[in-house]
């Protein structure tokens, strides 16, 4: 059902600055798989845009370089289910939403105390289904609507990032073609 529905408004997952942010999105993924190989206690977080992708951690910039590097090489590979990722807020928001919608059902139809109280139990298992419902259904969410596991025909290398920290500024990039094309800042 769900990539029926992506395959019904694929035209707009197409629109240019949508698929590039998708594509950085699953590159984001990808990186963040690398890097979890060789630090098991990974704790970075990810942001997207048309224009690239952030990570927010401590790992040294040459690592994420590397990390990028090889993700971009496997998945034009077709190792496309990189670009999924269980930790991504694709997976956080389905999970709010279906656990809200599941509790507020669970508890609807009076608003007396005895009758909370009462449907209580019932409450707490629909919001327990849904939780369960949530992961494969963000994952799904992810691998049909806010990520493309192809890069295209993207450069085979990371470079030109920036990177800020104690005693750095934050570089400027270059704009993204398009958008200079447009006349639209960076």
């Amino acid at each position: 059902m769900i990539k029926q529905f992506a395959d019904s408004i694929r035209p707009v997952l197409e629109f240019p600055f949508v698929r590039r942010t998708r594509r950085n999105h699953a590159l984001e993924h990808a990186t963040i798989h690398m890097l979890s190989r060789k630090h098991r206690r990974l704790r970075v977080a990810g942001r997207a845009s048309d224009g690239g992708f952030v990570l927010i951690g401590e790992v040294p910039t040459d690592q994420v370089e590397a990390a990028v590097d090889e993700a971009l090489k496997r998945m034009k590979r077709g190792e496309r289910g990189l670009a999924v990722h269980p930790n991504c807020g694709t997976n956080l928001v389905t999970t709010g939403f279906m656990t809200t919608a599941a509790a507020a059902l669970g508890l609807s139809g009076g608003s007396s105390r005895r009758h909370l109280v009462d449907r209580f139990g019932i409450a707490m298992a629909l919001v327990m289904a849904a939780g369960l419902a949530a992961q494969p259904l963000g994952q799904d969410l992810q691998k049909h609507f806010t990520t493309e596991g192809d890069p295209g025909d993207r450069p085979g290398e990371a470079g030109g990032g920036t990177r800020q920290g104690p005693g750095r500024e934050l570089e400027k990039p270059e704009p993204h073609p398009d958008r200079r094309a447009a006349g639209l800042p960076g």
